[in-house]
């Protein structure tokens, strides 16, 4: 590996019959095609609609509270924000780092999709005068996702949301990796995200363009007729190859080296690929890499499967890594695309591709496009093949395990990236030790979830090492309200007692298996609810790939034009102010009058009252505009600062009245006083 090499320490992404990367995983391997049907509609009035598509499944689900986003904000929130909010969430722990506590010089590098939700509430008058056009605009721009993922998480490295259409989330991928090499920043988070309609629905074929007639896309095939629109999200972590060793961060694969490339005016049209700037790509990108491109074992392309645009790219790989079989001797190099599989993800397209090869190259397995078994005749003179079942990837007799992925875009940018599987590690020098497994969750049924999937990790044949189990779940999960926590010394022994409290979360602090007098002062500290100060790992310890937190957040819907919020039971009636003994306050109180602004725009309950002004999810744009509204319906001048102090909604309230009543009286004061002047 060269000093110039980039770690995927961590990977999440949600993917057209995958909610999770252990299922994509499994999907890939079965040859699975989740590009999936609805069923007809006698309202479909188009002759050319195809009822197909790559649909994410609960792509409106949101756990707004584990981010302190309140229900109203949330509501308004695009759905591509809320996705990639909990996919960065995930992909930090996958890497065995705390969301919560993730290192702070971390770079965003993310890109999504147009949606139909930005474009409904900039076009809902409702929504700007009840939280102003720039509320609005941050939390439905896609020019605002990496900033709220820098907010969220507390990340101050670079914040740049990269845009360049279909190429969207390939291209942050680069200028993340670069980002790391220049120094920049020590740990990147890099993706992309796109989900047009939260609602399946099919689009309008039409002869010469880029839609499947028939609702199937087959790149590289006698059969390819055009790609299918899907939707999806994906994120990976990135760390310098030489910090991620020494941290002891697991490596998915290698980063070996990337390129970009524009087409400029030699095309067809602005929409059209060009092969000459597609080659230089992927040469650039070898050449960055310090290989020939012919070193490739495996092409991950773009694979739209159309003409054009696989006969173009085609024609750009061979140029590149030669140009007929024979060139290579006997060498054949493995050609797919993801999208035969869950359709064109758009901004999400090239992330998706990515995380595909990458568990490729961590299995040593490669895994075949569904609908591959006719290439296309203009393959027979070229050095690749497609695949057409799942079959171990041979070790190469000089060197890494090596692959592409090629990203293209209207526009004409093209992003190469070169892989190389993960170094085999070091051999452990771990003694077997009494192990401290904590856990936690927001909600008891979430523990279980967790509980159940860590019991079939330990469980199963390549089973990490106990050490390192704990040492990632000590250092690499925030800790939540519901807690439990496993004291053993032996896999099977934590793996029952984790069945026990899948079985039952709701006793999960009873479960403590063999436990010692060393941990019980901290386990018990722990199930208390108290801030834990974990003793070092173990010599030698790493973190491993663990399950990732279960969202199961609310259904919050989606903005439609003409532009109302899908009403859910968090927002659909907001509560009415009440006084301390649960009573109503008495109308033209105007504690209550403002008690009841707050409450409505930040969608309050009862419980929510006692608690401070950020803790439910308020932020200083949200508090210069119930200072304008508070001025404009109440006649009250307020503050802004007042919002930051570590007040009470109540407490809030008393004072927002009560500043007002002390201005109004210092103002009827100083008339007194001129009043009174001879």
């Amino acid at each position: 590996m060269t000093d110039t090499a980039v770690a995927i320490v961590g990977m999440a992404g949600r993917f057209p019959g995958a909610p999770d990367l252990r299922t994509y995983w499994a999907n890939l391997r079965a040859g699975v095609c989740a590009i999936t049907d609805l069923p007809a509609d006698d309202g479909d009035a188009h002759p050319d609609l195809v009822r197909s598509g790559g649909y994410l499944a609960d792509a409106d689900r949101f756990e707004a509270e584990l981010f302190g986003v309140n229900a109203r904000e949330a509501a308004i929130l695009d759905p591509q924000h809320r996705l990639l909010l909990e996919t960065a969430w995930q992909a930090f722990e996958d890497a065995g780092y705390d969301p919560r506590n993730a290192p702070p010089d971390t770079g965003v590098y993310v890109g999504g999709s147009p949606t139909g939700h930005m474009v409904a509430a900039a076009a809902d008058p409702t929504l700007a005068a009840e939280f102003g056009t720039m509320q609005v605009r941050t939390l439905t721009d896609r020019e605002f996702l990496a900033p709220w993922l820098s907010y969220r998480f507390g990340l101050t490295g670079p914040s740049l949301t990269v845009q360049a259409a279909c190429a969207t989330s390939l291209a942050a991928v680069h200028v993340a990796a670069q980002a790391l090499l220049l120094g920049e920043c020590d740990t990147a988070l890099a993706g992309g995200v796109s989900v047009e309609s939260v609602r399946p629905r099919g689009y309008v074929h039409q002869d010469g363009g880029i839609l499947s007639r028939d609702g199937r896309c087959r790149p590289f095939t006698a059969d390819a007729d055009g790609t299918v629109p899907g939707s999806g999200v994906g994120v990976v972590v990135l760390r310098r190859l030489a910090d991620a060793l020494d941290a002891g961060d697991p490596v998915y694969a290698v980063l070996l080296g990337s390129a970009v490339t524009n087409d400029g005016a030699a095309k067809l049209g602005f929409t059209a690929p060009g092969v000459a700037r597609q080659t230089a790509a992927i040469v650039e990108a070898w050449s960055a890499a310090g290989l020939p491109p012919s070193a490739a074992q495996y092409v991950e392309a773009h694979g739209t499967a159309t003409r054009l645009g696989d006969r173009v790219e085609l024609s750009a790989l061979t140029a590149a890594l030669g140009t007929t079989p024979d060139s290579l001797g006997t060498k054949r190099i493995g050609l797919g695309s993801v999208k035969a599989a869950i359709g064109h993800l758009d901004a999400a397209a090239g992330v998706a591709a990515l995380v595909k090869v990458a568990l490729m190259l961590r299995h040593r397995t490669v895994v075949a496009s569904p609908g591959a078994s006719r290439p296309h005749p203009d393959l027979a003179g070229t050095p690749f093949t497609l695949p057409t079942g799942t079959a171990e990837w041979p070790a190469p007799a000089d060197g890494p395990r090596l692959a592409g992925v090629t990203g293209v875009a209207i526009g004409g940018t093209n992003v190469h990236l070169v892989l190389a599987e993960p170094p085999v590690p070091a051999p452990s020098t771990v003694d077997t030790t009494t192990e401290v497994l904590p856990i936690s969750a927001r909600t008891p049924g979430q523990l279980g979830t967790i509980a159940r999937a860590l019991a079939a990790v330990l469980r199963a044949p390549d089973a990490p090492r106990l050490a390192d189990v704990g040492h990632t779940l000590r250092t690499g999960r925030a800790a939540l309200s519901v807690r439990a926590v496993v004291v053993a010394d032996d896999p099977g022994r934590a793996a029952d007692a984790l069945d026990a409290i899948a079985a039952d979360p709701g006793r999960a602090a009873d479960a403590i298996a063999d436990g010692t007098t060393e941990s019980a002062p901290l386990t018990t500290a722990w199930l208390n609810g108290d801030d834990v100060d974990w003793p070092p790992p173990a010599a030698g310890a790493r973190r491993v790939h663990l399950p990732a937190y279960p969202f199961a957040g609310d259904h919050r819907g989606a903005l439609t034009l003409p532009g109302t919020p899908t009403a859910t039971p968090a927002e659909s009636a907001a509560p009415e102010p009440a006084g301390d003994d649960g009573t109503p306050e008495p109308a033209g109180d105007p504690t209550a009058a403002v008690l009841a602004l707050l409450t409505s725009t930040l969608a309050l309950t009862p419980d929510d009252l006692d608690r401070t002004y950020f803790a439910v999810g308020g932020d200083s744009l949200t508090a210069i505009l119930l200072a304008g509204r508070l001025h404009d319906e109440q006649g009250l001048d307020v503050p802004v600062e007042l919002f930051l102090e570590q007040l009470t909604i109540r407490e809030l309230a008393d004072r927002i009245v009560g500043t007002a009543a002390d201005e109004d009286d210092a103002l009827a004061a100083l008339l007194d006083e001129i009043e009174s002047q001879p």
